[in-house]
């Protein structure tokens, strides 16, 4: 019975502690390619020169300085975002209730561009926008742009780029979520006369939502970092916080105000996110 007992004790005493040893690679992954370069990240920043000096003001003389750059880039992140959301869900509807057979294909369809370099993405719409190109040729037919309007060099070009780069990241999400919904549940608003506007109402949107919220993240995260669009289809005048942190790090080599802003843009998405994940986000993505 002792025997028996102790093993017992020994085979609890193991389940208890396996989630944690299942945790500890991910952890060390985490400690070693992310925490301790915060850390040291976070030091620089408070440096004078190459000195650590505790000096908070370059924190506050960054913002000050590049308080431009920082509302264009939350501004252009957030019109992607948008842009992609409108974008992305009518085509996850389309692939998960009337994809039928061709699902597979047309999921590929959406993720082959991943198959090609992200710079290689954005060089392309250096084309497709050009002055001489199809598209500008379009809208100044159809009067949307002057004869000497442009499309590249612009606002326009650098939202449309980061959009296109960033959709899959929206519509993956969303087509999950679409495709847990169980059709009976519309075959039963429909049983119950309900019209297609308020099936989608009150049964697709609500059940979707996780997909949207996923999305939407995982849009604006990257988007808001993203400085290969503005440099490669805008301008000086359209850059964004990325360009400021690239030129700083790489280029002026002024290290504590590189890592200033760093982590000021850190700290702003966490604290947009954040209430964001709470008022729209479902037991799912937070319970």
């Amino acid at each position: 019975m002792t025997t028996i007992s102790l093993t017992s004790r020994r085979s609890k005493r193991r389940k208890r502690w396996a989630p944690y040893w299942l945790l500890l690679p991910g952890i060390g992954w985490l400690s070693i390619f992310y925490l301790i370069p915060m850390v040291q990240l976070a030091s620089v920043s408070l440096q004078e020169g190459d000195v650590f000096a505790w000096k908070f003001s370059n924190y506050t003389d960054a913002l000050r300085q590049f308080a431009p750059q920082f509302g264009r880039s939350f501004l252009y992140a957030g019109l992607a975002t948008l842009t992609a959301l409108v974008i992305a869900y009518p085509l996850a509807y389309g692939i998960a209730f009337r994809g039928g057979k061709y699902k597979n294909l047309l999921l590929v369809m959406v993720l082959m561009p991943f198959l090609v370099p992200f710079l290689l993405r954005t060089l392309a719409w250096k084309i497709v926008l050009a002055d001489e190109g199809v598209v500008v040729g379009f809208f100044k037919t159809l009067g949307l742009l002057p004869s000497n309007g442009r499309l590249l060099a612009t606002s326009f070009a650098v939202v449309a780029g980061i959009t296109y780069n960033f959709i899959a990241f929206m519509t993956l999400p969303i087509y999950v979520s679409l495709e847990k919904i169980h059709r009976s549940l519309h075959e039963a608003a429909a049983d119950l006369y309900a019209t297609p506007a308020a099936t989608f109402r009150k049964i697709t949107w609500p059940l979707s939502l996780p997909g949207v919220v996923a999305g939407t993240l995982l849009t604006l995260i990257p988007a808001a970092g993203d400085y290969i669009n503005a440099e490669l289809l805008g301008t000086p005048k359209t850059s964004m916080i990325g360009n400021v942190i690239d030129s700083r790090f790489l280029v002026v080599r002024d290290y504590p105000t590189a890592a200033a802003l760093s982590f000021t843009l850190m700290v702003v998405i966490l604290l947009l996110i954040i209430p964001y994940v709470r008022k729209v986000g479902t037991e799912e993505l937070v319970g």
